[in-house]
């Protein structure tokens, strides 16, 4: 039986294929589309019967995805399942190689579990969301290209004009796919409760809930909020150098940049126009000695925190939870 062990990482993948007892050579593939193309060739050529990969946040999603199409035999685990193997096998060295091979070990000597993979509807709407992200991104990219134009009495008018077409052929094409992702979120009981759930939270309306429901309807359902907030990249992180060097943490800005996107108008509308969230902001800023943008970016990471428990216990959000406003003193 010829099994094979994927570590995946944000760029990376590294693949180790084993028969019986013997492993083979580490190799490495990018982490794109083209990369997935190139393993699966590898896997194919290999007649591998089991695949297991480690559940890496949402690295791993799309390259399972690819090796599902391709009709090839996928397992995802735990990545306390993968921990505690590893532990069992006493091993104190762990990188990409070493991972993988520990992989294609477990695939061999564990039950296999075939992956299963989100349903359809859930993918398409992330498709949706991040297309509509791309779009909202080009649009105002041109809206940029056409204010810099009308700064200069040199600008063609009909450069201009294309200019002004381009921005609004975007607005339109933006609109639509809203509408359609509606749709598509309608049409499922459960998308539509989170989706009304999303919305009740100050600074959240149709664009972002729709940007967050995208990537929340694939993560998968046992993650805690603290590796939504890891996964968002939103995470701060140390940067020590030696014994003398301590840089101030900054956000590791690794992961998802579609769920890194999603809170940041909302958090600062909501530090804007929410008591309770303004609170929680101005706290940061006067008693943390935090500057604004870190405040905000405190404010993104609690969002995230407070729209998981909505999410888990089904609630609406309750702004008092989220911040207790100091009593006043007379």
């Amino acid at each position: 039986m010829k099994v094979a062990g994927i570590d995946v990482s944000a760029k990376t993948v590294t693949m180790v294929i084993r028969q019986q007892e013997r492993a083979g050579e580490p190799r490495g593939f990018d982490n794109t589309p083209q990369g997935h193309a190139a393993l699966r060739k590898v896997l194919r050529k290999a007649s591998v019967t089991r695949i297991c990969l480690e559940a890496t946040g949402l690295y791993h999603l799309d390259l399972a995805i690819a090796l599902d199409d391709a009709g090839l035999p996928v397992m995802v685990v735990n990545p306390k399942a993968a921990k505690r193997f590893a532990e069992a096998r006493s091993l104190r060295t762990r990188t990409n190689a070493v991972d993988a091979a520990l992989l294609s070990e477990f695939a061999q000597r564990m039950p296999f579990q075939p992956w299963a993979r989100p349903d359809d509807q859930a993918l398409g709407i992330r498709a949706c969301a991040r297309h509509i992200a791309t779009l909202n991104q080009t649009c105002t990219q041109t809206k940029s290209q056409l204010h810099a134009a009308r700064q200069t009495a040199v600008t063609p008018d009909f450069v201009l004009a294309n200019l002004q077409q381009s921005v609004e052929w975007f607005e339109v094409q933006i609109e639509s796919f809203r509408q359609q992702v509606r749709s598509l979120i309608a049409a499922d009981a459960h998308h539509q409760e989170t989706f009304d759930l999303l919305v009740t939270v100050t600074g959240i309306a149709t664009a972002t809930a729709i940007q967050l429901l995208g990537e929340l309807l694939v993560m998968p359902q046992d993650m805690k909020a603290k590796q939504w907030v890891a996964m968002a990249g939103l995470d701060p992180r140390e940067y020590p150098s030696g014994s003398s060097v301590r840089k101030k943490p900054r956000l590791s800005k690794t992961g998802n940049r579609y769920l890194r996107l999603a809170p940041y108008r909302p958090a600062l509308n909501a530090a804007r126009h929410n008591p309770h969230v303004r609170g929680y902001y101005r706290h940061l800023i006067e008693n943390r000695g935090l500057k604004k943008s870190q405040a905000v970016c405190a404010v993104m990471r609690k969002l995230l925190h407070a729209i998981h428990a909505m999410l888990k216990t089904r609630t609406p959000f309750e702004s008092h939870r989220f911040y207790a406003l100091p009593e006043a003193t007379t």
